[in-house]
């Protein structure tokens, strides 16, 4: 354990030296990160023993994305996002279905050996965007307000929206009676985790904020503790919501945009330590994967997995993000870097440690593709990231200047 915490701990304070420059390169964080797990892991050199069960992965990359999408959409700008809710409207209620339905149409063809369920629930889990690995996009200034806002949004939601889907696909799959069995009971089952998610985000925020906000009128607060609340509070939001019955992450994600509107005071101070706790969580998570999941599937490549995962990040996502925006303002340069931005990460591996745990006829094939999709999606868009905001940036620029 203590040779583990040296040898992250030696890492982290050399990557904190060095992060500033390597975010401006065409390497990003989650890659370096993987890289290290990988090296240094079982599988490497084996100087990190990296011993943790599905469970503790799946519970560090829960509460990783959870603060991820409370921090991210108190950061949001409110005034944009009220604004442009066309663009994040069509992208999740056109563009993520699409995007499921293809997923499912291209694994029926990839992968004829599962079932439809197993291939339902493939689509389903590679469907949803990660808004950590999307971070170097939706918080660059460079990038178009509309379009940040819109991908910003729709990372956050579009992994809540997809949990119900998820589980109920999982059940039904592995022969659990899904009470009723109609399809009314079905979109009741969804409704019911985006509803409770949205409330216990919404009170838990709303509660926080008033509370802080009378105990800084008193002087009660520590400047010691004034990192602390949100930490808690983005904690609280998806434990709660979980426990009851919703989507933890549509919790945070909701509560995170309250805490923008209501523009709190000092924001930036009272989030510090929250996005400070993603990034470290965001550290281990990607250390994790690189040392166990990508060093176990190195020598299990099959075609079928690798055809399927580049497909999942072009195609796949690509093709419905363009339909859906048809008739609106954003050019087919604009649509084009939406639809590549739809990054896979912790929403990912958190699904698949469900499907992996629900032990499928056809986990293998669904474990090998998930994983993937996933280590292609940290090294394609860790690399294209700055170059593409770059461009895109230039050409807002120029159309600006010849109006």
């Amino acid at each position: 354990m203590y040779g583990n915490a040296a040898f992250l701990a030696v890492f982290l304070l050399i990557y904190s030296a060095v992060a500033g420059r390597i975010e401006r390169s065409l390497i990003s964080g989650p890659i370096v990160f993987t890289v290290v797990g990988f090296i240094l892991g079982p599988d490497g050199l084996g100087v990190l023993h990296i011993n943790i069960t599905g469970e503790g992965l799946r519970l560090l990359a829960e509460l990783t994305l959870a603060m991820v999408l409370f921090t991210d959409a108190a950061n949001a700008d409110f005034r944009v996002v009220r604004r442009n809710l066309g663009l994040p409207g069509r992208l999740l209620g056109v563009g993520l279905p699409l995007t499921i339905l293809l997923g499912f149409l291209v694994a029926a063809i990839v992968f004829p050996s599962l079932d439809i369920l197993e291939m339902a629930l493939l689509a389903a889990m590679l469907a949803p965007t990660d808004a950590a690995l999307g971070k170097p996009v939706v918080a660059n200034q460079a990038v178009p307000a509309v379009i940040r806002e819109a991908l910003n949004l729709e990372s956050g939601l579009n992994d809540g929206i997809c949990v119900p889907i998820v589980v109920i696909l999982l059940g039904l799959a592995v022969g659990t009676d899904v009470e009723g069995g109609t399809v009314g009971h079905v979109v009741w089952v969804v409704v019911e985790e985006i509803g409770i998610g949205v409330l216990v985000g919404l009170a838990l925020t709303w509660l926080t904020v008033r509370m802080v906000r009378f105990a800084e009128g008193q002087g009660w607060i520590s400047k010691n503790w004034v990192e602390i609340p949100i930490v808690a509070l983005a904690a609280a939001c998806f434990a709660a919501a979980q426990t009851a019955g919703g989507s933890g992450f549509i919790a945070c994600f909701v509560g995170g945009l309250l805490l923008s509107g209501l523009g709190a005071h000092h924001k930036e101070e009272l989030l510090r330590g929250a996005e400070h706790m993603g990034e470290a969580l965001a550290l281990l998570t990607w250390v994790v994967f690189g040392g166990i999941v990508v060093a176990r599937m190195i020598d299990r490549v099959t075609w079928p997995a690798f055809l399927y995962a580049v497909l999942s990040l072009t195609v796949i996502r690509m093709l419905p993000v363009f339909l859906c925006l048809i008739g609106t303002r954003t050019s087919t340069a604009d649509k084009l870097f939406i639809g590549w931005f739809g990054p896979r990460g912790l929403a990912t591996i958190v699904f698949a440690i469900l499907v992996l745990d629900a032990k499928l006829p056809g986990n293998d094939a669904i474990m090998l593709a998930a994983g993937w999709t996933v280590l292609l999606s940290v090294i394609a868009h860790g690399v294209t990231a700055n170059p593409l905001v770059k461009a895109i940036a230039t050409r807002s620029e120029e159309a600006a200047a010849s109006r």
